[in-house]
């Protein structure tokens, strides 16, 4: 299951290389619930891409990253905060978590 947390538009004056569309970033809380042990929450970040009248959609997901909720939700701020792309998600998370 995954629940939504929060999204980001940005377009190319916000980013360091330039892009010619706009980009939306959204971030989900992802919930893993298996009956014999407690909910294991993950990350999705989805990266929508508007370029010549296409979409172009990248996602990544990293599950089981901790039991603890607050924890999920405090990660989630700092990659939305950031504007985090799928593509750095796990090299963010090593950091940011080495960290603490």
């Amino acid at each position: 299951m995954k629940t939504f947390y929060d999204s980001v538009f940005i377009n190319g004056s916000s980013l360091y290389q330039d892009p010619e569309y706009p980009i939306k970033l959204e971030y989900y809380k992802t919930i893993h619930d298996e009956k014999t042990s407690k909910a294991q929450y993950g990350i999705q970040i989805v990266k929508t891409e508007f370029v010549d009248g296409k979409v172009n959609v990248e996602s990544e997901e990293l599950e089981n990253i901790t039991n603890n909720q607050e924890e999920i939700e405090e990660l989630l701020g700092i990659l939305r905060n950031n504007t985090v792309t799928p593509f750095g998600l796990q090299e963010i998370l090593d950091q940011v978590l080495v960290n603490k």
